[in-house]
């Protein structure tokens, strides 16, 4: 049964010790109630039976109850029944990934999400590989900054509700996609253009592994000829390259948007995701770019891609050119 062994440091009963809070979150640090841990210590033959029941979900909470439902949900999900299917993600979306929140119990669902949308129904793939990226990454709703837009780690001080850091949540989310990356790399080319930006959008949050998933990234981007898909890839690209100071593709997205050659969308997702490379300021033929009135027809097309809805759900690409440009500005 998983939550038995070294994962387990502190026993359950001194986990709820409130001596401990004077300690918080360092004493909290492999014990029952650090997802992280939780999570490391799952079997991979549990996660690829689908064995819920050796799972901990009621140690985790949701803002609506107990964790104990959601193995039923993901039960359902993986059914055959489409319509049952698709409502069990809705709730799901609901339950576990509350308002935008990073949930512990969320994380828990991350092994068996990934498992799901590779074998399940078609179409819920798309929004099953969504949910297992924004359980992995911080959630600013309505930040379209050079700061915010391609951030994932959370404010090591935000709590969830069983009072561990977010940002264990979201560490022990990205530990199990990058421990089951086969999964989300077997999609990229599905031939469902909203799974194959989905995918993306997973893969962008590689705890480690990063040159290994930058290059399956580029090597998709060079015989991808879905737009929206386009610029998922190259965004997912510098996600990764933002984490981990890579010097080389902040140059090369910098050849993308300075390249008249190439096409609107691709100089436009290429100039968003320099400015989050860089500190300095927008060159002018970057800012021209930016804000030449032709850019807002290609708004439609962005709002295809998963990171612009999480900063405007009506014109995310407009928001986004102004946090990036204008920050002062309201």
């Amino acid at each position: 049964m998983v939550g038995e062994g070294r994962a387990f440091v502190v026993s359950e009963d001194q986990a709820a010790d409130d001596d401990r809070w004077s300690k918080w979150p360092e004493a909290w640090v492999g014990t029952a109630c650090d997802v992280r841990m939780v999570l490391g210590a799952i079997p991979r033959e549990v996660k690829d039976e689908f064995r819920y029941d050796e799972i901990p979900w009621e140690r985790f909470p949701h803002f609506y109850g107990t964790g104990d439902e959601v193995p039923g949900l993901l039960k359902v999900l993986a059914s055959d029944d489409a319509e049952a299917a698709g409502q069990a993600l809705w709730r799901l979306w609901t339950t576990v990934h509350h308002q935008g929140s990073t949930i512990e119990v969320a994380a828990l669902a991350v092994p068996f999400l990934l498992r799901i949308a590779a074998t399940g129904h078609p179409g819920l793939r798309a929004d099953t590989l969504t949910l297992v990226a924004a359980s992995g990454r911080c959630q600013h709703l309505g930040d379209g900054s050079r700061e915010g837009f391609l951030q994932v780690a959370e404010d090591p001080l935000m709590i969830g509700p069983v009072e561990c850091p977010v940002d264990w949540t979201i560490q022990a989310a990205r530990d199990a996609i990058t421990s089951d990356l086969h999964l989300p790399l077997s999609l990229l080319p599905d031939p469902d253009p909203k799974v194959r930006s989905a995918a993306a959008f997973v893969l962008a949050l590689t705890a480690s592994e990063t040159h290994r998933i930058s290059s399956a990234l580029h090597e998709r981007l060079a015989v991808e000829d879905e737009p929206a898909v386009q610029v998922s890839l190259l965004l997912a690209i510098a996600q990764l390259a933002r984490e981990h100071q890579d010097g080389p593709t902040r140059d090369w997205v910098r050849d993308l948007w300075s390249d008249p050659g190439r096409p609107p969308h691709v100089r436009i997702g290429a100039g968003l995701a320099w400015l989050c490379l860089v500190d300095s300021p927008a060159p002018d033929e970057l800012h021209a770019l930016l804000t030449d009135p032709g850019t807002r027809q290609h708004s439609d097309l962005f709002q295809q891609v998963p990171w612009i809805p999480l900063v405007d759900t009506g014109d995310g690409l407009r928001r986004c050119i102004h946090d990036m440009l204008e920050p002062n500005s309201p």
